[in-house]
């Protein structure tokens, strides 16, 4: 399965979805950067609300994923965390570093922009 990274503007949107498995949540990884590449994204978001459980591979795969984004030079915002999730990614040491996260895609939009056009 593909995952969707659509543009809206400067900012790339991707939602992760509850089914993903292995290797499509490692396809994504690739997609995403060559989408920020080819379309000289400035910041990307990644909703992972449809999320309620992570392991320990796709707690890496969301970490490296932004991680990755913000060696390209873009901003990143995670929203959609659901609090098990986030107990989750902290027990398992894999805090979001450089990485803001929202409650909700509008507040990810707002402080993605608001980032964007700090610069």
């Amino acid at each position: 399965m593909k995952i969707a990274i659509m543009k809206l503007g400067e900012v790339l949107i991707t939602a992760l979805p509850l089914d993903l498995i292995d290797e499509d949540a490692m396809g994504f990884q690739t997609d995403l950067l060559h989408e920020i590449n080819l379309r000289d994204a400035k910041g990307v978001v990644i909703d992972i609300s449809a999320l309620d459980i992570v392991d320990s591979f796709m707690a890496r795969i969301i970490n490296d994923s932004a991680s990755m984004a913000v060696l390209l030079g873009v901003k990143v915002v995670v929203c959609g965390m659901q609090p098990q999730v986030a107990t989750t990614l902290i027990e398992m040491g894999r805090e979001l570093l450089g990485v803001e996260a929202a409650l909700n895609l509008d507040l990810a939009m707002q402080r993605l922009l608001q980032r964007i056009d700090d610069e």
